[in-house]
């Protein structure tokens, strides 16, 4: 039987994807979703086709495409951002570009490191930016009128050599201002994102245990019914990434953000966690646990617990210290609170329930007076653990 031969080639590769997609997905998900359709329809295969690229393949909130030459993915990717930010699309993109040897499947498709830095350096762009690798500098560089930041060597997953980027400047429309404008708003209850954990044990076969601890957090956190919890997909879109954690709450629209460690040797696993304010960049908590390997997911369940146990006070003791900053605007809303106070303090299933009903009566009045909406976030606290009806 004939050995049938790989097709190679040389292309210029051009990785897209929305930013804060799943965070936007959960807020508006029909009227994204038709969004991006319509930008994909409008504005992305339109430019592809004018700079003679070939769309390879599309996904929820990305597009893969092949340029022959990496001047034309250039001009392309200056095209669609600049687009972008002169418009009026709440939308906003990242794109990454490379120029290497690719696979060519039977299907189409493009494999190999050549394709996959592409979508790498995307997920390490920044929001409404392109970041090309040191190849596609050196073919484009004093070939068109742009400006060139050169972003050092990144040690991008799963690929064995770091690779040189440079961040594009494409016009006035890239700048940090407009970039930020792209960010979800930050919701009216406590906000946290819980990253993936990075795998220290030196084994990546470990991977799954380090993935593990951070599902079993997420969905812990997600019980308390005052604090909003982003999903698994959203965070996980930060895996293998160097993490800035501002950026991360600006992309996602969250207060807090969790990071952390996992380690397994010897028959022990250490796992060391903290939380981060992503507006002030400020430590709030940080933790370290340190168990017997014996049952994988007995531990998981212990570890999860300790750590939402540990860092839920200091949630709310954070959102409280924030909330007594803001004086009330309503007279009649403060005595409302005035009135509460007695009945929490008699901590029984009753007093929680008439504190929620005199909290909400004062927030009607005033929804931004945070000392009552600390306190109806303490109640709910209580009532979530079964102290009141």
């Amino acid at each position: 039987m004939t050995e049938q031969r790989v097709q190679r080639r040389l292309a210029a590769i051009l990785a897209a994807d929305v930013v804060g997609y799943c965070a936007l997905m959960q807020n508006a998900e029909e009227a994204t979703y038709a969004e991006f359709e319509r930008l994909k329809r409008e504005l992305i295969e339109p430019s592809l086709s004018r700079h003679e690229g070939r769309l390879i393949k599309t996904t929820g909130d990305g597009a893969l495409a092949e340029f022959a030459s990496p001047l034309a993915a250039m001009r392309s990717a200056v095209e669609i951002q600049d687009h972008l930010a002169s418009g009026s699309s709440p939308l906003r993109l990242r794109i990454g570009i490379n120029l290497g040897d690719v696979i060519v499947g039977q299907d189409g498709d493009l494999y190999g490191d050549g394709t996959n830095i592409a979508v790498r350096l995307e997920g390490i762009a920044d929001p409404g930016g392109i970041l090309i690798s040191e190849k596609v500098y050196s073919e484009v560089e004093g070939k068109l009128d742009l400006g060139f930041e050169e972003r050092g060597e990144q040690q991008l997953k799963n690929i064995s050599k770091p690779v040189r980027t440079y961040a594009v400047h494409a016009g006035a429309h890239s700048t940090l201002t407009e970039r930020l404008s792209a960010a979800p708003p930050l919701p009216d209850k406590p906000s946290i994102a819980v990253l993936p954990f990075e795998n220290m044990s030196g084994d990546p076969e470990q991977e799954y245990f380090a993935d593990g601890m951070v599902e079993e957090i997420i969905t812990a956190l997600s019980q308390f019914r005052w604090l909003f919890v982003i999903a698994r997909n959203s965070s996980f879109t930060f895996k293998g990434a160097a993490v800035d954690v501002k950026r991360v709450g600006r992309e996602l629209g969250v207060r807090y953000v969790l990071e952390g460690s996992v380690r397994k040797a010897a028959g022990k696993v250490r796992i060391t966690g903290q939380l981060i304010d992503a507006v002030t960049g400020a430590h709030i908590w940080a933790g370290r646990f340190e168990r017997d390997l014996t049952d994988v997911f007995a531990l998981q369940d212990e570890v999860t617990v300790a750590v939402v146990s540990a860092i839920q006070p200091k949630l709310l003791q954070t959102e409280i210290a924030m909330a007594a900053r803001r004086r009330p605007e309503s007279l009649t809303a403060y005595d409302y609170y005035l009135r509460a106070l007695p009945h929490y303090y008699l901590a029984t299933r009753e007093g929680f329930a008439e504190t929620l009903r005199l909290a909400y009566r004062a927030l009607e009045l005033d929804p931004r007076f945070g000392l009552v909406a600390a306190g109806r976030s303490l109640s709910q606290l209580q009532c979530h653990v079964g102290l009141c009806h």
